[in-house]
């Protein structure tokens, strides 16, 4: 696997945007920019495709590094921001879990100057995901959240955790049963938040009642939530039902098996469902024991990441690569359908457009096409290209 950060020469490619919005045409200057970009007809997909990069909004961690401490440098950024480019994401939402505020502030804040400071930061990184601290503390549906620190909805709060920093908090996921989360919610609506509701006992009235608030999403749907639920009302039908959410799904096989990941996205639909991973420092790692914030986790052997002796998982070791193509497998998607889910949707979610326009970076994959489904052999984000597979040319 090698970086190499590209000529100064303009550069013109062809990228699949993914089913519903086709191929486009770009030629780039030397850093990677647009200058011009145009539609083009949809290549057949073949031994080798490249598509327009993922986009990973939920990642605790990745490659060892963990995005929750608060000693994190740029050379754990690059580390972690490579890693996650072998396995197809160009762009992500390093995410933050429940703390304390000072804690979780700080933590915002050794990140920000990390990414500040990183090669691959910069051109990789379009915001943060701050997952808490206004979630719920019933058992099975806090997760490896500490309870102690899960709080009531409070705009103070979140102006403490955002201020000061150079790139946005793009996603604050929220139990909307908890005190104050309901007026908190259009309050960082106005701020530019996509609002995600996560680590919730809420039922219909409640989840309506967020979605009219301004909620936006569903975080990890399936996940983070008890394994007991009432029949009919409960906060994953309410959620799964709600024509306005987009939701995220972890199908990593262990989140989510493989039938009830084809329940669900059927359920929710080809425009409303995120791919996701996830994922801690244990992704593309060895076995052994990580940290997620305040927690130590343990990266089994068979992928599964829990609190070491607890039955509660606690982040995965996924990956974008491997997500999409599980979901190729289990509902006989194609690469295009599945790009779709994995980068049209979170950025629709996010409000964000999926294809870069003149005067911004492109970002793509390149996939070989292999008997159990695609893999990632080369990518790029701006000026930098990435070789995984040294056999591998650019195409």
């Amino acid at each position: 696997m090698k970086l190499e950060r590209r000529d100064d020469q303009p550069r013109a490619l062809t990228v699949m945007a993914g089913k519903r919005l086709g191929s486009f045409e770009f030629l780039t200057d030397g850093a990677g920019r647009v200058l011009k970009r145009r539609p083009t007809s949809v290549p057949a997909e073949h031994d080798a495709i490249r598509t327009l990069g993922l986009v990973d909004i939920q990642v605790n961690g990745f490659g060892g590094v963990d995005f929750n401490s608060e000693t994190l440098t740029p050379d754990d950024v690059d580390a972690a921001l490579m890693a996650m480019l072998a396995h197809g994401a160009t762009q992500c939402l390093p995410t933050i879990i429940t703390s304390s505020v000072d804690v979780m502030s700080r933590r915002l804040r050794a990140l920000d100057a990390a990414v500040a400071a990183s090669r691959l930061g910069p051109w990789m990184v379009r915001g943060y995901h701050v997952e808490g601290p206004f979630l719920s503390p019933e058992e099975g549906y806090a997760g490896c959240h500490p309870k102690d620190q899960m709080r009531a909805g409070d705009a103070g709060v979140l102006d403490r955790l955002a201020d000061g920093l150079v790139r946005p908090i793009r996603i604050l996921t929220v139990a909307p049963e908890r005190e104050g989360v309901l007026e908190l919610i259009p309050q960082a609506a106005r701020r530019g938040i996509s609002v995600a509701l996560g680590h919730t006992n809420a039922g219909r009235e409640v989840v309506e009642a967020a979605v009219a608030a301004g909620a936006r999403m569903s975080t990890h749907l399936g996940n983070g939530i008890a394994h007991l639920l009432p029949k009919n009302d409960n906060p994953l039908f309410a959620q799964l039902g709600e024509d306005h959410l987009f939701a995220s799904f972890i199908a990593d096989g262990i989140h989510i098996p493989p039938y009830m990941a084809r329940l669900y996205l059927r359920a929710k639909g080809a425009e409303r469902s995120v791919l996701v991973t996830d994922a801690t420092a244990g992704a593309a790692a060895e076995p052994g024991i990580y940290t997620l914030g305040d927690v130590e986790i343990e990266r089994c052997a068979d992928g599964v990441v829990r609190e070491p002796g607890s039955p509660y998982l606690g982040g995965s070791s996924a990956t974008m690569e491997q997500v999409v193509r599980n979901v190729i497998n289990w509902l006989d998607l194609t690469l295009s359908e599945a790009v779709d889910l994995a980068r049209l949707n979170p950025l629709a979610a996010l409000d964000m457009p999926a294809v870069p326009d003149v005067g911004h970076a492109l970002e793509f994959v390149e996939w070989a096409l292999r008997p159990d489904g695609p893999h990632v052999v080369a990518a790029g984000v701006g000026p930098w290209n990435l070789i995984v597979d040294e056999g591998q040319d650019l195409i």
